[in-house]
């Protein structure tokens, strides 16, 4: 059965374009013209992954994804999301990235990187669900296969990229991992020295996983990078 896009993109050429050249590898794919449009479509249906535009009619990329990441089901909630938009500034990608977005794609672009960026967020995902580990830590616990992570039994809603970090931390807790050690793992790319998404991702699961257990999992080792915290790993 064909992997299922949604792509969200007002601009009529660059909607067909991608919706082409992605029926011609083989996806089902959806389009929707307007932010109105993919909000309705996004609560009737399910998708694999969804490409999205930030500046779109009726409602923005940013009011799509805070409602996709606040969607009352689990599995909705945690649909990867790509976005494509000609908005190149840093601060931008960044705000992106923190509300919930996994990759970011600047405008022009070329349809192969794409492809590979797809291929990347939903092979990461898989390699999850393909495992059947439970991996835990003081009271959180990550079951690979089911693709849940709870503290001392509440679930709690992470975004892909935020599961693969936490699954790359469960694995090697004693590990205090770089920047690059992060960006290459998770992302299967070269980092770059500027690159601030690391740090995004970072914030935003430290954020979630101290909410819940009410103090920091993950710690900064100042000059190197992030590891679990040793407290936890001596108790």
């Amino acid at each position: 059965m064909a992997k299922r896009i949604l792509i969200v993109e007002d601009d009529t050429e660059i909607r067909k374009l991608l919706e082409d050249f992605l029926r011609a590898h083989g996806w089902g794919v959806t389009g929707a013209e307007d932010g109105r449009v993919a909000s309705a479509v996004l609560h009737a249906e399910k998708f694999d992954i969804i490409l999205m535009d930030m500046m779109l009619p009726y409602k923005s990329g940013e009011t799509l994804i805070a409602e996709l990441r606040e969607d009352a089901s689990v599995e909705r909630s945690r649909t990867p999301v790509i976005v494509i938009s000609a908005r190149s500034k840093l601060d931008t990608r960044l705000e992106v990235l923190r509300m919930g977005a996994d990759d970011y794609i600047i405008k022009p672009f070329d349809l192969e990187e794409v492809l590979v960026r797809i291929e990347v967020v939903l092979r990461r995902l898989h390699e999850q669900e393909d495992s059947t580990e439970v991996l835990s830590f003081g009271g959180l616990q990550l079951d690979v296969q089911g693709n849940t992570v709870s503290f001392e039994g509440q679930e709690l809603k992470l975004t892909a990229k935020e599961l693969q970090l936490l699954k790359l931390f469960l694995k090697n807790p004693k590990k205090t991992f770089t920047k690059a050690n992060l960006y290459e793992s998770v992302w299967d790319d070269a980092y770059c020295y500027e690159d601030n998404t690391i740090n995004v991702h970072i914030s935003n699961l430290r954020n979630k996983l101290k909410k819940a257990a009410g103090a920091d999992i993950i710690e900064t080792v100042w000059g190197i990078g992030y590891r679990l915290c040793r407290q936890e790993q001596d108790t």
